[in-house]
Formats: C-alpha cells, sequence, structure tokens
C-alpha cells in the first residue's frame, strides 16, 4: 500500500491513503461506510435561540485586575479566579410531557437561565421558544452551574435541581402544568454557599425514592489556590436522603461520602465530576467522583494522590464505601466528566473519563509522561474493578469537559464524545476541537474527524457542559454543547510545541492570554474573550442504520411490589439486536460534567430488524422483552417479578406478572397490545432461565411453547 508522510513536528507520520481517505473531509458516503454527521442548528441565532454565556462579574473583575498589571509570572497563577466566566451544564428532558425533548442552560448573575422549548410536537419544526421566566425557572438573581433532574416525587414529570456558585442551590418542583416552584427552603436541599461542579440523582436507600449527591469542588473560586494546596481550600461533597413530601434530609457525614480513601480524616478535594450508577450491576446505585490532583504533586513524588476518581460502594441501603483501590480507579488526574456503557459488549459496565489530556500543561513547569493525563476508558471486569487499556491507536488525548457516551451512528455499539477547554491564566487550552471516538464493537476506538467537520468550530469555544437526546426524533442521537465564553476568529492560535505523531496533534492549539516578555515573564496580550454560546448539533441521520428507544417506567406507589422511581432512574438497560452484539447503558440522573442526558434510552441496531432488551432495575428486579422492533418507541414498566428469582412454581411466577399488568392497566399505564406483549416476554423469559421441557407447570407441549416464543420474537 502506498504511504505518504505527515509533519509531526520535525519528523514524519506514516499514514495510509486509504486512512487519510476514512478522515477526509470530502470522501464519499461508500469511502466513509456507515459515516453520520453534524450541523449545528443554533448559530447565528438559528431555530430560535439567542443563548450568550454570562460572565461572573466579581471573579471577571478580579481577572481584569490581574489583566491591569504590566508583567504576569507563573507566581501569580494561583491569584487568578477559577471560571471567571462561569460553568454553564445543560440538561434535555421532556419538562412539558408534550413528547419532546426540551433544552435547560444556566447563565451567570443578572442574565437568565434559559428553558428551550422544543416545538417539534406542537409544529412538526425543530424550533425552540425560551419559556423559562414563564415557567418559572429563570433563576436571573442566581450564578448557576450544573444541573440535573428527576421526579422526586413520582408524580409523573421531572423536578429540577440548579447549582449555585457560592450561594444556595436550588430545587425546582415540576407542577405538571408547564411550570415550575422553587421549594429549595421547604425542601433543605441549598446546600449553603459552595462552589459545586456536578449533581446527580439516583435512589440510595431502596425506597423508590430519588436522592440527590452533590459534588463541591471549592470553597472559593476566587482563586486558583486549591489547585496548588492539597487541602484548605477545599469543600466537602453533600448526600441529600428523599424523606419523601419533597422534604430532604442531610446525611452527607454518616453514609460515607466523605469518607474517601488517600485523604487525611476531615479532608475533601477537589470534585468535578459525580454521578450515581449501579457499576457493579447488584440492583443499587453507587456513587462515582471525578477529582483533580491540580498541580498537587502526586503519592509517587512524595505528595497526596488526591485527585482520583473514588467509587463509592453502596450496601443496598445507602451507605457507602470507598472501594477505589480495589477497583483500580486510583489514578491521579484532573477528572471532570463520566460517561458510562458497555464498551467491548462483555456483559460489564465500563466508564469512560474526562482529563486534563496530553497538551495542556505543556507550557507550565510540569513534565508529564504521554498517557498520564489522558481522557480515556476504564473497562469493568467480571470481579468489580476496572482494566485501564491506554488509549491505544489514539497515541494521544486532548482535555475535556463534558462527554457523552451514546451510538452516534446506530451500528450497534457505545461511541464517545467529549468537548472542553481550559482557561489556565496565562493561556487557554484548545486542544479539543470536539473529539468523537466510534467503537469497532470492542472498545476499539477511532478518531472520526468527519462527523464534526461540518458543524461549528468548537476550537474557537471553551464548551463546558454537554447532553445528549434525539431533539428531532429520528432515532439518531443529537448533542448539545454549552460554552462559558469564545474566542472571536481574530484571536491567534497557536500549536503545541510538543507533538505524538497523533491525529490530534493537528488540532492541538492554545490561545495565549499574555504574551511572552522574557524568561516566566508575560505581558497582558489586550485580547479579552467572549460570551460563551450553545451549539444544537443535529445528527445527519443518514446511514441506514436501525434503531429503537426505550423510556422506563418505575412503578414504585402504582403496582404492588412496585420498588423504582418513576423514572426509572440508576436502572441498567442491555440490548441485543438479532446477528448483533450486546451493548448495555444505565440510566443516569446527571453525569457528563455538570448536566444531563436525555433518559431516553436509544437504542442503534445497525442493520438488524428486532432485537432483546433487557433492564435491571434499581431493587435488583431483571425483565426481559423480547421482539423489540426497529423504529420502535416503547415505554417498558418496572414489572416486580424478577424471571430470575426463585419462584416456587411457574403458576406463581405467572400470577405475579399478570397482577402487576392489570394494576398497570388499570392505571392506564398500557394499552392490551403492549401488555399481552409484556406477559409472552416474562414467560418466556421465565422459561428460557430454566429447563423449558421439565418444567411440569406448564402444560403444553414443548414444541407449541417454542412456537409461541417464536411468534413473539
Amino acid at each position: 500500500m502506498k504511504m505518504i508522510r505527515m509533519k509531526n513536528n520535525g519528523s514524519a507520520l506514516p499514514v495510509t491513503v486509504s486512512m487519510l481517505m476514512l478522515l477526509s473531509f470530502g470522501a464519499s458516503a461508500s469511502e466513509r461506510a456507515g459515516q453520520v454527521s453534524f450541523h449545528d442548528i443554533a448559530a447565528g441565532n438559528g431555530a430560535g435561540i439567542s443563548y450568550r454565556r454570562a460572565g461572573s462579574p466579581h471573579r471577571d473583575a478580579l481577572f481584569d485586575a490581574i489583566r491591569a498589571q504590566p508583567i504576569f509570572t507563573f507566581a501569580d497563577v494561583p491569584l487568578t479566579p477559577e471560571k471567571a466566566r462561569g460553568a454553564p451544564g445543560v440538561a434535555i428532558f421532556d419538562y412539558d410531557g408534550d413528547g419532546d425533548l426540551d433544552l435547560y442552560v444556566t447563565n451567570g448573575p443578572g442574565v437568565a437561565n434559559s428553558l428551550y422549548s422544543n416545538q417539534l410536537a406542537e409544529s412538526g419544526e425543530l424550533r425552540f421558544v425560551d419559556v423559562a421566566a414563564a415557567a418559572g425557572v429563570d433563576a436571573t438573581d442566581m450564578d448557576s452551574n450544573s444541573l440535573c433532574y428527576g421526579d422526586i416525587d413520582n408524580d409523573g414529570d421531572q423536578d429540577l435541581y440548579v447549582t449555585g456558585a457560592g450561594e444556595p442551590n436550588r430545587l425546582f418542583r415540576n407542577q405538571g402544568d408547564g411550570t415550575f416552584t422553587d421549594i429549595t427552603a421547604f425542601s433543605a436541599t441549598g446546600a449553603g454557599s459552595r462552589y459545586p461542579a456536578g449533581c446527580s440523582m439516583g435512589d440510595v436507600n431502596g425506597d423508590g425514592l430519588l436522592d440527590i449527591v452533590v459534588a463541591n469542588n471549592s470553597a472559593t473560586w476566587d482563586h486558583r489556590l486549591s489547585v496548588f494546596q492539597p487541602f484548605g481550600h477545599n469543600a466537602p461533597n453533600q448526600l441529600f436522603l428523599n424523606a419523601g413530601g419533597n422534604r430532604f434530609t442531610d446525611v452527607s457525614a454518616t453514609s460515607g461520602v466523605q469518607t474517601l480513601v488517600g485523604l487525611p480524616p476531615g479532608e475533601s478535594g477537589r470534585t468535578w465530576a459525580t454521578a450515581m450508577v449501579d457499576y457493579d450491576l447488584d440492583g443499587d446505585v453507587d456513587i462515582l467522583f471525578g477529582d483533580d490532583q491540580g498541580a498537587v504533586p502526586d503519592a509517587a513524588s512524595g505528595g497526596v494522590d488526591r485527585g482520583i476518581i473514588h467509587l463509592l460502594q453502596n450496601d443496598g441501603n445507602g451507605q457507602f464505601t470507598d472501594v477505589s483501590i480495589e477497583a483500580g480507579t486510583n489514578h491521579p488526574g484532573a477528572w471532570m466528566g463520566f460517561a458510562f456503557a458497555d464498551f467491548n459488549g462483555d456483559g460489564h459496565l465500563d466508564l469512560f473519563a474526562t482529563n486534563g489530556g496530553d497538551y495542556t500543561l505543556q507550557l507550565f513547569p510540569l513534565p508529564m509522561a504521554l498517557g498520564a493525563a489522558a481522557s480515556r476508558w476504564f473497562l469493568g471486569q467480571a470481579d468489580g474493578s476496572f482494566s485501564d487499556p491506554g488509549v491505544g491507536g489514539l497515541v494521544s488525548s486532548v482535555f475535556g469537559w463534558g462527554v457523552i457516551a451514546e451510538d452516534y451512528d446506530n451500528d450497534g455499539d457505545a461511541d464517545i464524545m467529549y468537548y472542553g477547554g481550559l482557561d489556565t491564566g496565562p493561556y487557554v487550552d484548545k486542544s479539543n476541537p470536539g473529539v468523537v471516538l466510534r467503537n469497532d464493537g470492542r472498545a476499539g476506538f477511532s478518531y472520526d474527524l468527519a462527523a464534526l467537520a461540518g458543524s461549528t468550530n468548537h476550537s474557537r469555544r471553551n464548551p463546558q457542559g454537554v447532553a445528549a437526546g434525539d431533539l428531532d426524533a429520528d432515532g439518531f442521537i443529537d448533542v448539545v454543547t454549552v460554552s462559558n465564553f469564545d474566542l472571536p476568529e481574530s484571536f491567534p492560535l497557536l500549536q503545541y510545541p510538543i507533538l505524538f505523531g497523533s491525529l490530534m496533534d493537528e488540532t492541538a492549539y492554545y490561545f495565549p492570554s499574555f504574551t511572552a516578555v522574557g524568561p516566566g515573564e508575560f505581558a497582558p496580550s489586550g485580547l479579552k474573550a467572549v460570551d460563551g454560546t450553545i451549539t444544537v448539533e443535529i445528527n445527519s441521520a443518514d446511514n441506514g442504520n436501525h434503531w429503537a428507544s426505550v423510556d422506563l417506567l418505575g412503578t414504585a406507589g402504582l403496582v404492588s411490589g412496585g420498588r423504582s422511581n418513576r423514572d426509572g432512574i440508576g436502572a441498567v438497560v442491555r440490548f441485543t439486536p438479532h446477528g448483533g452484539r450486546p451493548v448495555m447503558y444505565p440510566v443516569t440522573g446527571g453525569a457528563s460534567y455538570g448536566s444531563q442526558d436525555s433518559l431516553t434510552v436509544n437504542l442503534g441496531m445497525g442493520r438488524s430488524h428486532k432485537g432483546v432488551l433487557e433492564v435491571l432495575w434499581p431493587g435488583g428486579v431483571h425483565n426481559r422483552f423480547y421482539g423489540l422492533r426497529a423504529s420502535e418507541r416503547l415505554v417498558l414498566p418496572e414489572i416486580p417479578c424478577s424471571y430470575d428469582a426463585d419462584w416456587g412454581s411457574r403458576r406463581e411466577y405467572r400470577h405475579c406478572v399478570v397482577t402487576a399488568l392489570r394494576e398497570l392497566a388499570a392505571a392506564n399505564r398500557l394499552d392490551h397490545r403492549l401488555k399481552h406483549r409484556l406477559l409472552a416476554s416474562a414467560m418466556r423469559a421465565y422459561r428460557d432461565t430454566r429447563n423449558r421441557d421439565d418444567d411440569s407447570s406448564d402444560t403444553r407441549a414443548p414444541e407449541k411453547r417454542r412456537a409461541h416464543d417464536r411468534r413473539h420474537d
């Protein structure tokens, strides 16, 4: 095969012609089999979206005072404010129950947060109207950061939790009529005046009610001393237990979420990310915290490992133990965003975590080996631990905040998309132009440059929050990102001096906020970033792959024995298309970086037309559904009768299932046809886990049972 050479910092990188064809922005569909692409409908205030992220005036003024100094040195970096332009998050959810997905985006003080109501259901057109003020969630006086949502009272609509920088967080209860009420004081969820970076909802004690975990980054963002000093400026994370009636109890000090390995008693880390997810598939949600090592030496260098991924295992009753060392997630880094899926189809849940990347700190006197700060995936193992395979053929990785794990091309496996940028003080890292990692189904990832080639130039943006959902209802996921500031086209972007022979080298840029005037001395460049923006990147959905989607319906309070919250948050969905490999996604109530995906589970099917769906519900119940069809949109209720439980007889199991289905039908939660399909699937799942021919409780001949199964497959 003919080889050509690409520039690589004075050396050469061999690249095959076929590789260039694959990555070429102008390659034909036949050359890019299965290729889809994204375009930004919010560009130029399109689709009714005119969001601009306002800065945080107090911290912005502190930075302006430093910029006014004639000389800036590395010694001044700890005094620069953190997140001077804020830390916006985004959520995708159907707040008004009209069947399409809406957007909620946070903003700075003095500027309203935005609730963009999707008009697809009303007009058939993908356009948005900002209804935040009318809905009561504008929070104009708030310096809003991260957010998460879920049905905290199981009344059938999603409630919204918004965190504030240096002020109490707020809980908005959905009234079910398109409006919200602020119940922060009543619910006791304000959480004090800290600087949170994320939140997540999940049922930690199995009572069918969603609880809230809050990831606190620091005691203040007025300076960056917490980056350089291990302790003293950090703030502990918090857990609020739902007591029912929209009241919460702070159990942070007694639940184990503040007892973290590697940290002295009473001390906290710098947490950027959190998520509640059932990582060990035992039927209860566990908690992850992504902490930041900053500039503090790690334990191997004589310091302390304060910046690891803390994995807190739930005992099923809401008591947590940090098992990070046993699980192998105790790698020092700057962990900032989480996404979960089964990347290699082995039946274990895997993790992708964003990190500082291999370029970001090159201009600081902080030597770091290639891969040490990689944004990367961790593969779940049968014993509950995670392996760290590195980034493989990608060679290097870039800085990241928000991340999603979704099948963007619907070929039947979970891919990865992540975005980000970092204002370090003297310069802004712009190594991430928007990274799309395409999965080969076995956790082998390749860099898909073509997917975002026709979208907004993210090298000119500083994205923070990232979320995914099918906004135009075409069966393919779309992606929303929000930046805290942007860089005008006239601003210079310089290439990092150290390159690695990676495709990511070509867009590994930084913007010099200050200009070098001598060894370790810098003068202000006079260039200041502008307000951040939102992108709404719509999937071209044109590769012919099939799909299905599933929404979960927890039945606590609806069905006798129902245990799951109404949204099914905390469940894990496993799907196997006919002839394909299994894939698995958890339903999370907040992850990424300060953001939350749609709760609808989008399932790529490739060329398959049917598949088998399995749900592990909070509480440990297993339900299975056969014959999920291409293009089907299914609402799957929890049937609190686990097919693999120790039933006394087939009749006993069937009675449990039939009773649950009758109660759901009486509550107008399913129609006759779905009721029949659910019953048929439940009984087949029961038989498939036993010796069907020896089941004396089923009086039909084995061949008749098999024929019945085939009709419903």
